[in-house]
């Protein structure tokens, strides 16, 4: 069936395109009796307003981009769902988009969002993304940007994130606590700012500790997909290279769960042998065995506060307002579990 038009309820009710479209929209120079014709025939013929003409109208698409590494990972489905449950108290629809961790992809989204005319972007970088151009691009068409989660401190524009150095710090200070004396780090890619922030809270805990800094404790993921697999393979390495290693804390829950069940299959309990602090709190740190002592990461909450920026920000775009930008840091827990030992009383 052909989209019914303004022109054809008008030429059935006998009155003017404009007449028409006032009493949809519920003016009040049309009389009560009009707008109920009007609106009857409206629902008869199943009208729908063209979105391509509105858009040019109001110079809004009531859609925003949204840009993740992936989707199947617990910390952004929460994070998509936080966004999603404000976009729809203000009337958006959400594009989701998936980067693969991939610069390239990553680009060639933003140029689509940015031909479809969404009002305004949220992105999460990739793991592989150190040039920002296509970022910049799109702050110099006045289109609103809220980075969240993997940032990049250089560009200008609203970030939403948690204080990794200080989480990561809380997460190694908690294996001093309790009594790990060589502790490694699993970091995965070397690029991503949280990588880095989560990398630099660990050495800054052992150096504030008197504790040794050993580089080749520090075990980086080439792939950078911080993957189950690379849980495994990182904790047989491990293995084979240390003997000696008591404590690790690794860089995300899905790399945490691939090293416990490594340990698991070898033989190393854990928290005897070798203790573990993971980084999200996603659902399976709380089912495997043992539960994993991890950071909480409010994926739900940084969600929320990313749309409310960008919607804060569209809307002093709309207004012809300066954009103001702001970072936004949002707390994170320590959640003790098995993965870790008791702390003793006398020392701490």
């Amino acid at each position: 069936m052909k989209p019914v038009t303004l022109k054809e309820i008008a030429e059935q009710l006998n009155i003017s395109v404009t007449t028409v479209s006032k009493a949809l929209k519920d003016y009040p120079d049309i009389s009560k009796k009009t707008k109920a014709l009007v609106k009857e025939l409206a629902l008869t013929l199943n009208y729908r307003p063209n979105a391509f003409a509105v858009n040019l109208r109001t110079k809004e698409s009531k859609t925003v981009g949204l840009i993740i590494p992936e989707i199947v990972h617990h910390f952004f489905s929460s994070v998509i769902k936080g966004i999603i449950a404000q976009a729809e108290k203000k009337g958006y629809l959400v594009i989701i988009l998936q980067s693969n961790e991939s610069y390239e992809m990553e680009k060639k989204q933003i140029q689509l969002l940015l031909s479809q005319r969404v009002d305004g972007i949220l992105i999460s970088l990739a793991n592989g993304t150190a040039d920002y151009n296509h970022l910049t691009d799109v702050i110099a068409q006045d289109k609103p940007l809220v980075m969240f989660d993997k940032i990049a401190k250089i560009v200008k524009c609203s970030k939403v994130i948690i204080d990794d150095r200080k989480a990561a710090y809380a997460a190694t200070q908690h294996l001093i606590d309790t009594g790990c004396k060589r502790i490694a780090h699993f970091r995965g890619a070397l690029l991503p700012q949280n990588s880095i922030d989560r990398f630099l809270g660990y050495k800054k805990a052992l150096l504030d500790n008197n504790m040794l800094y050993d580089p080749s404790l520090v075990y980086i993921c080439e792939c950078g997909d911080n993957s189950f697999e690379e849980g495994k393979m990182n904790a047989r390495q491990l293995l084979k290279d240390h003997n000696d290693v008591d404590g690790i804390f690794i860089n995300t829950d899905l790399v945490a769960i691939g090293a416990i069940t490594e340990f698991n299959e070898q033989g190393v309990k854990i928290p005897e042998d070798i203790s573990i602090v993971g980084f999200s709190n996603w659902f399976m740190s709380s089912v495997i065995s043992p539960t994993l002592t991890t950071i909480d990461q409010p994926g739900y909450q940084m969600g929320k506060a990313a749309f409310k920026q960008l919607y804060k920000e569209m809307q002093q775009l709309k207004n012809k307002e300066p954009i103001v930008y702001e970072s936004i840091v949002l707390k994170t827990e320590l959640v003790k579990r098995q993965s870790t030992k008791e702390i003793l009383l006398g020392e701490v």
